[in-house]
Formats: C-alpha cells, structure tokens, sequence
C-alpha cells in the first residue's frame, strides 16, 4: 500500500559495496531479495523516486536486476567507503523535486514500509527534519533527511563515515522507536558462515 507522502521524499539504497564480510556484493545477496526488501519499503511508504545506488556490481544495473521502477546511480569512487555512496544518493537526489531523502542499506532486509512510514512522517514533522529509526535503543534505519542538510551531509560523508559525522554533531535528530516492527539488524554474514 502507498501511503502518499507531501513534501515529496526520495528514498536511496545503499548499494554499492563489496560486500566482503558476506562473500558478495550485498546488492546481489539472496538472489536480489534484500535489493528487492529495500525497495519494496522505500516504495511501499511513498518515496519516489527510489534510486539505488550501484559501486561494486559494476555500472550495469542488469547485474542486479534492479527492481521494477527503481532508479540506479553508479557510484565510481564506492570503494573509498560508504561516504561515496551516500554522496552520489543525494546528489542524484537533489535532482529531483523531493525536499527530503530517506536512506536505507541493503542489508536490513526486515526493515518494512511500516517502518520507513513511521520515520518520514517524524521528520516531516520536526523542525529539524531530520530522524532515524531506533531499535532496541540503537540507531538504526532508515534515517531521513531534510534537504537543507543535504551539502553538509555530502561534505562530511568521508570514507565509511556515511552521514553519521554529520548527524552525531547534532542534538536535534528525532529518535522514533520501530522495536514492535522490525529488528532493524544488519545482516553483515551469511547465515551459515561461523563466526
């Protein structure tokens, strides 16, 4: 169900790293399942565009089989760490008319439009426009962003700091609890991989 979104939000995967901890880029783990969970709730709660963000696969989106009205970026630079990815989000982003931008990994595959809903309609709310999901008391995602922070998100996205130098500065980010709806875990493994 789309449950429709005023001011306009994009949503972004990330997408583009190797993967190296799982054994494969996470955009094609599961046979595409978790590139096709992240959508489906970016989608699902009323982002668009959605725009997947592609490094390690290469600049093809066919290696992924990008989901059905997704968008993709390549990131060139992805291999210098999660900053890349982000700053190629938002800047494609800023692109179109979306005021906020809704960010989510690829591998937090029980993270629902539930969820991202939740998240967005906080941020609309605050004054800061900013908040991220929590669970069970630790910063999760997705984490939505208001366009005014946009530039000094990207200026800070160095190496795999993503936007968290940017946030971390900052006392005004609303915190929405979404334990009862996901677990919001990183899934950074394969299933059967002893650690």
């Amino acid at each position: 169900m789309v449950v429709p979104l005023s001011p306009a939000c994009a949503g972004i995967v990330l997408a583009a790293g190797a993967g190296t901890r799982y054994g494969r880029p996470k955009a094609i783990a599961e046979g595409g399942a978790w590139l096709r969970a992240a959508v489906a709730a970016l989608t699902g709660a009323g982002c668009e565009p959605v725009i997947v963000v592609l490094g390690a696969t290469g600049p093809s989106p066919q290696i992924v089989d990008l989901p059905p009205g997704a968008q993709y970026v390549w990131a060139a630079d992805w291999a210098t760490g999660l900053g890349a990815s982000l700053r190629a989000g938002l800047i494609a982003v800023a692109r179109t008319p979306a005021r906020f931008a809704a960010i989510m990994p690829v591998d937090t595959p029980d993270v629902g439009a539930e969820v991202v809903a939740r998240v967005t309609a906080a941020a609309f709310a605050a004054t800061s426009g900013l908040a991220r999901a929590v669970f069970h008391n630790t910063p999760g995602h997705p984490v939505v962003i208001a366009h005014k922070h946009w530039n000094a998100v990207c200026t800070a996205a160095v190496g795999d700091s993503g936007a968290r130098t940017y946030l971390s500065g900052r006392d005004d980010m609303v915190c929405v609890t979404c334990d009862d709806l996901a677990t919001g875990v990183d899934r950074d493994f394969p299933v059967t991989t002893a650690r």
